[in-house]
């Protein structure tokens, strides 16, 4: 290849002296055009020659591209993972308003208790809880997570279990174009860190993170002696969240591998794509 690219330069040279003063006699405006035109022309043939065409993969998007004929009718499947795990915890008790609600929309809904899960690699993947949790991540459609925010930030129970849910299995990604609804609870004032955090880890595993979020103050005073949420604006707040998670993921779930598929991988095999996850972890 490389002898071939020092031929097309001599040759190119060889011209250029031949032609040399003929060229001196052109404006150079018409030159450099004439110049640009026929090297863009020649790398494009070259292009294709040698990597194949580009554009093969591009394909028109359209609405029928879109939609999945084959609309599922079984309960739409959501998992809660929630950050903390005291025995009373404000936002696991947030978690199972969220799960109440959801239930009410006709979802189907299955908790991830985090007790017990080790650090990340403290074990490895053939670990119970680990297993436990990656084969809820399979099941689930949409996810919520529910995490206190502590010294500004998610906790350390809340990220442990982000970062066991693998970003890929095999070519797989197994969080790709599933739902996410965000949440956090205060034992003060309204902030919202937390949340954003979340989602920029949702986005990061290539969810679909609704747009509504919901952040309760004084979490504490939120709930009744039973751990049912007391009737509020914060209350309602979940509610317009869930409702807004039911009808995301009633929409996109049949259809969530045409809305994620990427041109930059159509053109990569599944071994490829396979070896480059591995080199990035």
């Amino acid at each position: 290849m490389g002898l071939f690219y020092a031929s097309l330069m001599a040759l190119f040279f060889g011209l250029a002296q031949v032609y040399s003063r003929q060229l001196k006699e052109l404006p150079t405006s018409m030159i450099n055009a004439s110049t640009g035109i026929f090297g863009f022309s020649l790398l494009l043939v070259l292009s294709i020659l040698f990597e194949g065409n580009v554009y093969k993969n591009i394909q028109q998007i359209n609405i029928n591209s879109l939609i999945d004929k084959n609309i599922s009718s079984h309960p739409v499947r959501i998992l809660i993972l929630y950050g903390s795990l005291r025995e009373k915890s404000y936002s696991r008790l947030a978690a199972e308003e969220a799960s109440r609600i959801l239930i009410k929309f006709g979802a189907d809904v299955k908790f991830y208790n985090p007790a017990g899960l080790p650090l990340v690699d403290e074990e490895n993947i053939s670990h119970p809880k680990v297993l436990e949790l990656h084969e809820l991540v399979k099941w689930s459609e949409g996810m919520v997570w529910s995490s206190p925010e502590r010294h500004g930030a998610m906790t350390g129970v809340m990220k442990t279990q982000i970062d066991w849910v693998p970003l890929s299995d095999g070519a797989m990604r197994p969080t790709q174009g599933k739902t996410l609804a965000l949440m956090q609870v205060n034992g003060g004032s309204q902030s919202f860190n937390t949340v954003n955090q979340l989602r920029i880890l949702g986005r990061w595993m290539r969810m679909l993170t609704i747009p509504n979020q919901s952040s309760t103050p004084k979490a504490w005073k939120e709930f009744d002696e039973n751990g049912r949420m007391k009737p509020s604006g914060n209350y309602n707040r979940i509610v317009d969240v869930m409702e807004e998670l039911m009808k995301f993921t009633l929409i996109t779930r049949d259809i969530k591998n045409n809305l994620v598929d990427r041109y930059s991988e159509r053109i990569e095999t599944a071994e490829e794509l396979m070896e480059r996850v591995k080199k990035s972890k």
